[in-house]
């Protein structure tokens, strides 16, 4: 048997907590493999789609047959050679031919622009697109730090924005963070070009709220800036957070406009899907300057500093106990099953709770236990714990416990000891 020294009264079979090693979440968000890379079907693209994103993309309409089809040549000086033929409804008989070469001659092409549009018509998507005013080296290059601030800086709006689209807070900490990163699973990214651009693919069956409200967000934010420079007054952003502003949102600001002369946002709804209830069909980019970056942190500290701790009621599974000696408080963090946004709670428990919790564990069974989960820490503490009471669960997940249990069974045995 295992012996830990007695006045490290403790066992803990959770080490990989993302709550204590870091989240295991891609850095950036990614494109999901297969699908995507493959031209559209034909038959499923509608022309006026496929017209909608040449045109957004900055391709250029150089003419055609009128109410037949449409010229298209792509952006930039090299792309005067190249055209597309793009018919501008399925009403003519060649319709589908068209569509067919279009589409070949898209997947073959190299330019970025062919891509984003192949992406738009295989994952309908409301599209994001950041852009900043940064320094360039040859050829439009950017030094890697300018262009992993980029992507960082993305990500971390994108989670903002997932944030705010399940609940309104100041601040969130912990809260709802696993599920909103694992709802940009899905999301798609271009190339962050030069350390300017990028553009990220929020599908709309899956992300189009995160969108909507990442957009109020940012327009929201910006009211609030423009109110605090005009009349040094902070009271609306307290009246923003309703709209999704928050301090994550605000230090997302601040991490793409730091080390810039401006940045941009502008967020593109998916052609085929329409407009979303309450907002414009074409939404202006919502800028932000360096100017802006001390509203924005003062906001982000004032947030941080004013979110209440919550009363909750949380039922959990035992994962770690530990105490200096027996007889005393201990210490005991639980896996949260119900009750709380977060995955993982400490809190500190008399003796006869401590004893409780560590026996519940011991036949397999979560507690449940009240109190106030502070926001200090990251809403990751619960204060003034009282009433712990074992739990009945289902079988599986009893099953489960019993398991990670008998993995650790030596620590229990001496974390739970009155000896």
């Amino acid at each position: 048997m295992m012996h830990r020294p007695f006045e490290h009264d403790e066992f803990d079979h959770d080490e990989c907590d993302p709550d204590r090693s870091g989240s295991s979440v891609r850095p950036h968000p990614a494109p999901a493999p297969g699908g995507w890379t493959e031209p559209p079907e034909p038959s499923r693209v509608d022309p006026s789609v496929l017209g909608a994103l040449l045109a957004r993309h900055g391709w250029q309409r150089r003419g055609g047959a009128p109410g037949r089809y449409a010229r298209w040549t792509p952006p930039g000086p090299g792309g005067a050679g190249t055209s597309l033929l793009v018919p501008e409804s399925r009403a003519f008989p060649d319709c589908e031919d068209l569509l067919v070469e279009a589409l070949d001659a898209l997947s073959r092409s190299t330019a970025p622009a062919a891509r984003e549009v192949l992406v738009g018509l295989a994952v309908p998507s409301d599209e994001i697109h950041w852009s900043r005013d940064v320094r360039t080296g040859p050829a439009d290059t950017a030094t890697w730090p300018e262009e992993e601030q980029l992507r960082s800086a993305a990500r971390q709006m994108l989670l903002a924005g997932a944030l705010a689209a399940r609940g309104r807070a100041g601040y969130y900490g912990a809260r709802h963070r696993g599920p909103a990163a694992a709802s940009l699973e899905n999301v798609l990214v271009g190339p962050a070009t030069g350390g300017q651009r990028l553009t990220a693919f929020v599908p709309v069956v899956t992300g189009r709220p995160l969108a909507v409200r990442l957009h109020q967000a940012l327009c929201a934010a910006r009211e609030a800036i423009d109110y605090q420079r005009a009349t040094g007054g902070m009271d609306a952003f307290d009246g923003a957070v309703e709209a999704g502003v928050s301090h994550e949102l605000t230090e997302a600001i601040v991490a793409m406009v730091r080390g810039t002369e401006g940045a941009r946002v502008a967020v593109e709804w998916a052609p085929g899907a329409g407009v979303p209830e309450g907002c414009a069909a074409r939404a202006e980019p919502v800028e932000f300057s360096p100017g802006d970056l001390p509203a924005l942190r003062e906001a982000g500290a004032r947030y941080l500093r004013d979110e209440p701790s919550v009363p909750v009621r949380v039922t959990g599974a035992v994962v770690r106990m530990r105490r200096a000696a027996p007889h005393e408080d201990g210490t005991v963090r639980i896996r949260v099953i119900a009750g709380a946004d977060v995955p993982h709670l400490r809190m500190t428990l008399d003796e006869e709770a401590y004893r409780i919790a560590g026996h519940a564990h011991l036949v397999g069974l979560p507690i449940r236990v009240q109190g106030r989960l502070e926001s200090r820490g990251g809403f990751r503490r619960l204060t003034g714990a009282s009433g712990v009471v074992p739990v009945q669960v289902d079988e599986a997940e009893r099953d489960r416990l019993m398991k990670s249990l008998q993995e650790n069974i030596d620590f229990f045995e001496e974390a739970c000891s009155t000896d």
